[in-house]
């Protein structure tokens, strides 16, 4: 298994989180099983959308992209190539600079957290750390 087969994996994970938050956000979920933390106060902020969709609603596309191109950059002719891995860092990094804004979001202005939304953020750190070491593997003269 390759290193962008578990990047996909991953992704996929993340598809399946924001899909389930997203479901209760748009309402076809009634609440949320949320044993520890604040989910529904933070899922009812005012910070809960961005730019008219629900966060989690971009979570979704977020995931499912790096879903796609990692799964693309697994097989035939985009198999290790350099392009696909500057195309997955660029994407997690801002996965990652987003997901650091919701999390200061959630502490210094709703003051709850989610405990969904810590999950997807580590996620997306793993998903930056995973591709970061790829690329980093296909970079000419990388020790």
């Amino acid at each position: 298994m390759t290193r962008r087969n578990v990047i996909a994996i991953l992704s996929l994970a993340g598809v399946f989180l924001a899909t389930y938050l997203s479901l209760y956000k748009l309402g076809y979920i009634g609440s949320l099983a949320c044993g520890t933390g604040d989910c529904e106060l933070v899922q009812a902020s005012r910070w809960s959308k961005f730019l008219g969709l629900p966060v989690a609603v971009w979570g979704v596309g977020f995931y499912c992209a790096m879903f796609a191109v990692s799964l693309a950059g697994s097989f035939g002719s985009l198999t290790g190539t350099r392009p696909v891995s500057v195309l997955l860092v660029a994407m997690s990094g801002c996965g990652v600079l987003f997901s650091a804004w919701l999390t200061w979001l959630e502490i210094a202005r709703i003051h709850a957290i989610c405990r969904y939304c810590v999950v997807s953020a580590g996620l997306v750190l793993l998903l930056f750390v995973l591709c970061v070491r790829e690329l980093h593997e296909h970079t000419p003269g990388a020790a």
